[in-house]
């Protein structure tokens, strides 16, 4: 078994091993849920920078913050969920076997190269948001390599309920914001 930063590291290079070992071992849980913490702590940091250098109010900067930190635990937990759901239902192929846990501890890890969004605010603009784009590209990429792993699946699966599990996230995000505007 991997050492913790041996493990973030390999799973930041998208090593499937590393996701299949957090897969079946049950105590990395908490291992997860720090990558995810660890990941929200890096992303509102680089936000807050970024509007603090673009002269941002502070009430703006403080709310963008919590909803920085926020952020990847939501997709952390509702894409899990989605991605079980989905994955372990609609896109099931004939060697998947899985628990819920499983995929959360899996794609906890995916969070790993968020740690990059930490260099969002680097001057010039462009670049701080190529980094933040790169760094969500390679969470993206990792993510599947997770749904993959967790759920036993072929990567055109994997890709297919990361898919499915966007949309459906987005449904709900979009759903919850439109809600109070609904009248009743």
């Amino acid at each position: 078994m991997s050492s913790f930063p041996r493990r973030l590291l390999r799973a930041a290079l998208l090593d499937a091993e590393i996701y299949e070992e957090v897969e079946a071992d049950r105590s990395s849980i908490a291992q997860a849920f720090v990558v995810v913490v660890g990941a929200g702590v890096a992303i509102s940091l680089g936000r807050w920078l970024q509007a603090t250098l673009a002269g941002v109010g502070i009430e703006q900067r403080l709310f963008q913050l919590a909803v920085s930190f926020l952020e990847p635990m939501v997709l952390w937990f509702g894409g899990s969920a989605f991605a079980f759901m989905v994955g372990a239902s609609f896109f099931r192929g004939p060697e998947t076997e899985t628990d819920f846990p499983e995929v959360l501890r899996t794609t906890g890890f995916a969070f790993t190269p968020a740690a990059l969004s930490a260099f969002a605010f680097l001057p010039p603009p462009l670049l701080g948001m190529s980094i933040d784009f790169f760094a969500w590209a390679w969470v993206l990429v990792a993510g599947i390599i997770a749904v993959r792993q967790a759920l036993d699946f072929t990567t055109i699966r994997a890709i297919g309920t990361f898919g499915a599990t966007t949309v459906l996230l987005w449904m709900l995000l979009w759903g919850l914001a439109k809600a109070p505007a609904l009248p009743f």
